[in-house]
């Protein structure tokens, strides 16, 4: 009786160990990755330029002075290597062209409760080029060969934006829930 007590003691032992071991070797991983949150393009809106006042991810940081070069104007990374928790948000899809590259085109941005989406509508199909949530909500995307379906969330609070082009010219729908 008193052996396999031994033994039961030493193997729990041995397991606690492993297992404190692995977790702490993936924890150490883990806690050092960190990622670029995607960023949305700059798009003239009908009211003229639209620029973002405030990310759901970073803080705004104080504007350069006017005599900055733009080198120095590059965003710099928060001091914290912790990535906020984890929701829902899954990451935008990337611009099918560079920003200086002709688009095949209109490129329109439709702002929203929960966030915003732009399109690049061409005659006969569209692109998603991002999807920003607005703080406190997340986002998914659902992309198919005649449609894409942006849905924002925040609790029981739904926006969703879908783009169609089904035997039509793209067009652009909101709905919310």
């Amino acid at each position: 009786m008193r052996r396999g007590l031994v033994h039961a003691v030493a193997w729990l032992l041995a397991t606690g160990a492993a297992v404190t071991l692995s977790w702490w070797g993936v924890h150490t991983v883990m806690a050092g990755t960190a990622y670029d949150p995607p960023k949305a393009l700059p798009v003239a809106g009908q009211d003229g330029p639209a620029s973002p006042l405030a990310s759901s991810t970073h803080r705004p940081e104080p504007s350069p002075s006017t005599s900055s070069s733009a080198a120095s104007a590059t965003p710099s990374r928060p001091a914290s290597t912790k990535p906020a928790s984890p929701s829902r948000t899954a990451p935008a899809a990337p611009p099918s062209s560079s920003p200086g590259a002709s688009s095949s085109g209109t490129v329109k941005s439709y702002s929203t409760a929960g966030g915003r989406a732009v399109f690049d509508l061409g005659d006969t199909s569209a692109t998603l080029v991002s999807a920003t949530p607005g703080a406190g909500w997340s986002v998914e995307v659902w992309k198919q060969t005649t449609w894409i379906r942006v849905e924002f969330t925040s609790g029981t609070d739904k926006v969703s934006v879908f783009c169609t082009w089904h035997d039509h010219e793209p067009s652009v729908e909101i709905a919310n829930y």
